[in-house]
């Protein structure tokens, strides 16, 4: 992995996602995350389903990621969170190819 600060030429970060947590069924019930707040980003905040969903419908770009410590804008970040819309409702989903419910592969369970 590269820190964001090597990548930030290539790849626009709006948030960088830090752990996960998933319901009984499997579906992700809330991630704890990073958001860019202008030129410089917020306190770990929680987003719940329906927020990272809206988010990513505005075209914002997650990554996968953890902040390093002692440097606050430098994250060590891999691959970019995507939405994938199926017959019956969206998928979060890391990485290439497809799902039929939410894989976060590479991320933390909490």
């Amino acid at each position: 992995m590269l820190t964001f600060r090597q990548k930030r030429r290539n790849k626009k970060a709006d948030g960088v996602i830090e752990a996960a947590h998933f319901g009984t069924d499997g579906r992700l019930a809330w991630v704890r995350a990073y958001e860019r707040r202008g030129p410089t980003w917020s306190d770990t905040v929680l987003l719940d389903r329906p927020s990272l969903i809206q988010r990513l419908k505005k075209r914002k770009r997650f990554f996968i990621g953890t902040r390093n410590q002692y440097r606050t804008s430098e994250f060590e970040i891999g691959e970019p969170l995507r939405l994938v819309q199926t017959g019956r409702a969206p998928v979060l989903v890391v990485g290439k190819g497809g799902a039929r419910q939410d894989k976060l592969e590479g991320i933390p369970v909490v």
